[in-house]
């Protein structure tokens, strides 16, 4: 069996997280071959009852059923691919598949993260209207969640301002969370970027987006809060972006204003604040 559909497998199989996928891939690579199922019981820390288990499952009738769908829905890219974005192979605990619906050659450009609160204020539009234009007129891609808040914002207005866009989903390929984005996350399907690691129907869950968040860390060269309390999403998915190494900025707000809390601690802790689209794209090496 050819290694891309091992992974394929590993992925569609429901019960096998994140760390055993990354050790599966690390077996592959090291060893040349796919693991038969001594070598999984070992991969798995010698539990040889809940590796079997699993080595079984993967190629279940029920997991073979699953990727057929996830497939017939998206296309797909590995670990292995040559297309693989190398900034994105390079975090901790890779995705070792992604699906995806789109452009897929947006991966292979400059990326600005931006993210933010779920619940923003009129703050975050004011602001991104004046900052997002002149990055996508120097060819930079906008990378978000396409959840409600300022990742929608952003998508909508790096599209209204007439550049590409990537989503990052927690969710399969074919749901849509929060459902008033269903528009958005079609447009995007269809003329720029929309991309996950969860198969086919995949529900949202709690898990899925810090999960999520590291993607979205792992493809931007630079990541950008606008609004975020103290403790938020936003923040966490800032710290991934520092430990993979990324360029952190910060829109600075009012002291005594919650959602900006968040991103006045980041300026603090050394952040650069962003009082103009030109503080962003010096971390871009353009002038």
């Amino acid at each position: 069996m050819a290694f891309e559909e091992f992974i394929l497998r590993v992925r569609a199989c429901i019960g096998i997280g994140l760390a055993t996928e990354f050790k599966i891939y690390q077996f592959i690579k090291q060893n040349k071959r796919v693991p038969n199922l001594n070598d999984f019981i070992q991969i798995m820390d010698g539990k040889y009852a809940i590796a079997s288990d699993a080595y079984m499952r993967i190629f279940s009738k029920k997991t073979t059923e699953l990727l057929q769908q996830t497939l017939a829905f998206s296309k797909y890219i590995t670990i292995f691919d040559q297309a693989y974005p190398v900034k994105l192979r390079e975090i901790y605990h890779p995705p070792l598949v992604l699906f995806y619906r789109g452009n897929l050659e947006l991966l292979q450009r400059k990326a600005l993260a931006i993210v933010g609160a779920r619940q923003h204020s009129s703050y975050s539009h004011e602001v991104l209207q004046g900052l997002i234009p002149p990055i996508v007129q120097n060819k930079i891609i906008t990378i978000s969640g396409l959840a409600q808040g300022v990742d929608s914002l952003c998508h909508r207005l790096t599209i209204n301002s007439g550049g590409d866009t990537v989503g990052v989903i927690g969710t399969g390929m074919n749901r849509v969370y929060p459902r008033c984005n269903q528009e958005l996350q079609y447009e995007m399907m269809q003329n720029h970027l929309v991309i996950s690691e969860y198969v086919y129907d995949e529900e949202p869950r709690a898990w899925h987006f810090p999960e999520r968040n590291r993607i979205i860390a792992g493809l931007c060269d630079s990541l950008m809060v606008t609004e975020a309390k103290e403790r938020s999403g936003s923040l966490i998915t800032a710290n991934l972006a520092l430990q993979e190494n990324r360029n952190v900025l910060a829109i600075p707000g009012k002291i005594n204003a919650g959602l900006s809390r968040g991103c006045n601690l980041l300026i603090r802790e050394g952040a650069k604040p962003v009082l103009e689209s030109q503080d962003i794209l010096e971390e871009f090496l353009v002038q």
